[in-house]
C-alpha cells in the first residue's frame, strides 16, 4: 500500500498544484522559506546527550494555539528539546513570535511535502526521538519514516470529523496507512477513540486524555488595554456582536441581525475566518452604506458601525471586548462549524448555527450546560441576537455557564503530557 501511494503521490500533487497555487498566492506569506517545503530545514543544533528531541507538527494557528501548555511544561525540562513545524504561513508567523522569539522552541520551519525524497530529507536533519501529530495531521510517509528509524509517533489532541472519518471510510484498506503507523493516539473525546478504533488501532494503543483547547488559558487585558483596542477598531464602548471565523454568506447574516440592535447602540465586529476574504466582506459593507473600518488598514480614524478584523491570531484578544459572540462555520449551507471553546471559556454568550460537526459533542455540552444558543438559520440569529442583547442578564447566565463548563473540563494538558512522558522516556 505504501508504494501505491508514492507512486501516485507526485502526480496528484501536480494536479492539484494550479489550485493550492492559487490559494497560496491569495493568502499571501508562501514565498519565504518556501525550501522548506521540500526537506529543508533550518539548521539545527547538534543532539546532546541525555536529551529528547520532539517533533512537533501543528498544522495552523488552532493546533498551535492548543499546544501552548505542552510547550510551556516542556520549555523548563532540560531533557527535552522541541523542532516546531506548521503548514501554513499565518501559523509559522504566530509560531515564529509566539515561541520561537521566546526561546520555547529549537527551531521552526514548514513542514515537508509528503513525498519520499522531501519526507526523508527533513527526517535526517531533524532526527527527533519522538514524533507528535496534532487534531487531524496524519501523512503516510512521514509515519513511514519514523517507521524506519524505530521512532514512535503520537497522535495528540486527536481528532476524526465526520468528514474525515467519512473520507477514510472511502478510502477502505488505503485508510490504515493513515493510523497504521501510530504508536498512541490521545484522543480528544470517547467518540474520537471509537472512531480511531473502527479504523483498526487497537484498543491498548488509544486513550482519551481531553481537548487541549480547553486547558487554553484566556488572555487577560487591563483596562487601558482594551480602550486602546476598542479605539483602534472604531467601536469606543458600546456592546459588541462579534462574528467568530465567519465564512461566506455569515457577515450578511450577521449584518441583518445587528440591524435589529444597530438602534440600542450595539456595534458589529467580523472575524473572518480567511483574512483573504477582506475585499468581499468590504464590498458587502460598501454596499450597505456603511460605516466600517479594515483592521489591517490601521488605527480606525473615527467611530465606524462595523469594524473588520482582517488580521490572524487575534481572535482571543478581541472575543475579550464582546458581549454576544456568534461561531462561524454553522449556518447553512456550511456544515463543519468552527470551534466555539475560546468564546465560552472567556465568558461570553455564544451563539451558533446548525452545522457542528467538527465540535458536535462540546456542542452539545455547552448547549446542555446552558451555556450557548443554537439557532436554525439566519432568521433565528436575528431573533435570538435581539433577545440577548435586550437581557443582560441571561447573556451573564450563558457566559457563567460557559466558564463553568471550561472549568469542569479541564486537565487535558496534564494527561497529554503523562502520556507522552511514559513514550519519551522509554528506550525504544
Amino acid at each position: 500500500m505504501l508504494w501505491l501511494y508514492r507512486l501516485l503521490f507526485l502526480p496528484l500533487v501536480l494536479l492539484a498544484a494550479p489550485y493550492y497555487g492559487w490559494r497560496m498566492r491569495r493568502r499571501g506569506g508562501y514565498g519565504a522559506h518556501f525550501g522548506q517545503r521540500f526537506g529543508a530545514v533550518p539548521a539545527l543544533p547538534p543532539k546532546r546527550s541525555g536529551v529528547r528531541r520532539i517533533w512537533l507538527q501543528a498544522v495552523s494557528v488552532g493546533e498551535l494555539n492548543a499546544v501552548a501548555p505542552l510547550l510551556a511544561e516542556w520549555r523548563g525540562d532540560p531533557t527535552v528539546e522541541v523542532y516546531l513545524s506548521t503548514t501554513t504561513s499565518t501559523g509559522y508567523a504566530l509560531a515564529a513570535e509566539r515561541y520561537l522569539a521566546k526561546g520555547w522552541v529549537l527551531g521552526l520551519g514548514y513542514f515537508p511535502l509528503d513525498f519520499w525524497p522531501c519526507s526523508a530529507r527533513a527526517w535526517r536533519a531533524v532526527a527527533p526521538d519522538l514524533a507528535l501529530l496534532t487534531e487531524g495531521e496524519r501523512w503516510p510517509e512521514h509515519l513511514a519514516q519514523a517507521a524506519r528509524r524505530g521512532v514512535p509517533v503520537v497522535a495528540v489532541n486527536a481528532r476524526l470529523s465526520d468528514r474525515s472519518f467519512g473520507r477514510m471510510r472511502r478510502l477502505g484498506p488505503l485508510a490504515r496507512l493513515l493510523v497504521g503507523g501510530l504508536t498512541r493516539v490521545l484522543a480528544a473525546s470517547a467518540a474520537d477513540a471509537e472512531r480511531f478504533a473502527a479504523f483498526g488501532v487497537a484498543a491498548e494503543r488509544i486513550e482519551v486524555t481531553g481537548n487541549l483547547k480547553l486547558d487554553a488559558n484566556p488572555p487577560e487585558l487591563s483596562l487601558d488595554e482594551r480602550t486602546r483596542l476598542r479605539s483602534e477598531l472604531g467601536v469606543g464602548d458600546a456592546p459588541l456582536l462579534l462574528g467568530a471565523s465567519t465564512w461566506p454568506g455569515e457577515e450578511a447574516a450577521l449584518l441583518a441581525a445587528w440591524r435589529g440592535v444597530a438602534a440600542q447602540g450595539w456595534k458589529l465586529l467580523l472575524v473572518p475566518r480567511h483574512a483573504e476574504r477582506r475585499g468581499e466582506v468590504e464590498t458587502l459593507l460598501a454596499a450597505a452604506g456603511l460605516r466600517y473600518h479594515l483592521r489591517s488598514r490601521g488605527p480606525a480614524p473615527g467611530e465606524v458601525d462595523v469594524a473588520v478584523a482582517d488580521t490572524t491570531g487575534e481572535l482571543a484578544r478581541l472575543l475579550t471586548l464582546a458581549e454576544l459572540v456568534f461561531v462561524g462555520k454553522t449556518l447553512p449551507p456550511h456544515t463543519e462549524g468552527q470551534t466555539p471553546v475560546e468564546a465560552a471559556a472567556q465568558g461570553r454568550a455564544v451563539l451558533f448555527g446548525p452545522g457542528v460537526a467538527n465540535f458536535r459533542v462540546i456542542a452539545r455540552e455547552l448547549v446542555a450546560a446552558g451555556a450557548a444558543v443554537k439557532v436554525a438559520d439566519a432568521e433565528g440569529l436575528a431573533v435570538r441576537v435581539s433577545e440577548l442583547a435586550a437581557d443582560p442578564a441571561q447573556r451573564g447566565r450563558l457566559g457563567e455557564a460557559g466558564r463553568r463548563w471550561q472549568g469542569g473540563n479541564r486537565g487535558a494538558a496534564a494527561r497529554t503530557l503523562a502520556a507522552i512522558a511514559k513514550i519519551l522516556h522509554t528506550p525504544n
